[in-house]
């Protein structure tokens, strides 16, 4: 008997197929068709990609921050005055120093001066910030350009030019600011010594941090500003919405996580600027405007107690957890309510 050849058939498609086979499944029936995605099998490299691409930052990040840190702590236990500077001594005195700082009135004294200070400058810098975004969303085109020059200029200013500027305009003698109080009729003002009192002197140092962090803030608020669509506003409007509703109703619940990771950055900013302290009066007068980042310098190198010194800024950093702490609670708060 004649071994028949096979037939060929045309399916719906036009491919051809041979009659009396099996028709192709699976992923040749797919590739043969040209349809369906192919799956692709995940290698190791794969999965290791981006951890690989995460490396180098990483690696920068420990080296530049984490062994400082390191030596940091190492040093806090350490007896290290001038006499081991000197003679190159490792003397290792366990916890006495964090026992000897946490037994002192003047730290907790001004840890609670620190966390005051943080807020009051904290809650100025929002409230001026916002205002000054929400008027840079209001403003025109030219307005517009000439405040945010202004902005930029005093945001760009170098934090010691600043504190020079500061020290000149509040300067007993030869203010400006004296001189404008005494022309418009405080005649007591005349020489006023700013710098004299605790909190005049805190009062200076407080509107230069916040005249130095409102551009940030209100560069942020008008950005996310621009990301809320017209139609809301015109909603509330014909509602009959005020400004206030609006701003309580529309752009608030929208702006929330812009305001919450905005506070963040300014607690961790303010609670350790030292520049702007350190340069105005050097923590004086009597040491009464000292923060935690002046006092462990002060302790630190200016009395030669390295190792003290090394001991407070570690519970600086301690400090700020506690407090950042308590701040990612509120946010997670927020977050399941929304």
């Amino acid at each position: 008997m004649a071994v028949q050849p096979e037939q060929v058939t045309r399916g719906p498609g036009g491919g051809a197929g041979v009659a009396g086979g099996p028709p192709p499944t699976g992923h040749r029936a797919r590739r043969r068709r040209g349809t369906g995605p192919v799956r692709r099998r995940h290698t190791a490299l794969d999965r290791g990609l981006p951890y690989l691409l995460l490396l180098p930052a990483t690696a920068v990040t420990v080296l530049l921050l984490g062994w400082p840190l390191l030596e940091n702590v190492l040093l806090s236990f350490q007896n290290l005055n001038a006499r081991q500077l000197i003679q190159h001594l490792t003397e290792w005195n366990g916890v006495d120093n964090y026992r000897g700082t946490l037994t002192n009135e003047d730290f907790w004294r001004v840890t609670g001066r620190t966390v005051a200070f943080t807020a009051v400058n904290v809650a100025a810098i929002m409230v001026f910030g916002a205002l000054v975004g929400l008027l840079l969303n209001r403003l025109g085109k030219g307005m517009r350009l000439l405040l945010s020059l202004g902005l930029v200029l005093a945001w760009a200013m170098p934090v010691v030019a600043a504190t020079t500027v500061y020290q000149w305009l509040f300067d007993t003698r030869y203010g400006v600011v004296n001189w404008s109080l005494d022309a418009l009729g405080w005649h007591s003002m005349a020489e006023y010594n700013w710098f004299g009192g605790q909190y005049s002197t805190f009062f200076v140092i407080t509107l230069l941090i916040v005249w130095y962090s409102v551009p940030f803030v209100a560069f942020n608020l008008y950005a996310a500003l621009t990301t809320i669509p017209a139609e809301l506003y015109e909603a509330a409007r014909m509602d009959g919405a005020g400004a206030w509703k609006v701003f309580s109703h529309v752009v608030l619940p929208i702006l929330r996580p812009f305001f919450l990771a905005t506070t963040f950055l300014e607690v961790i900013w303010v609670f350790k600027a030292f520049t702007q302290v350190y340069a105005i009066n050097h923590g004086g007068p009597d040491r009464l405007t000292e923060t935690l980042p002046v006092y462990a310098f002060v302790e630190g190198v200016g009395n030669q107690h390295y190792g003290m010194g090394a001991a407070i800024s570690v519970l600086t950093i301690v400090v700020l957890l506690v407090l950042m702490s308590s701040y990612f609670r509120v946010v997670a708060q927020q977050k399941d309510e929304l």
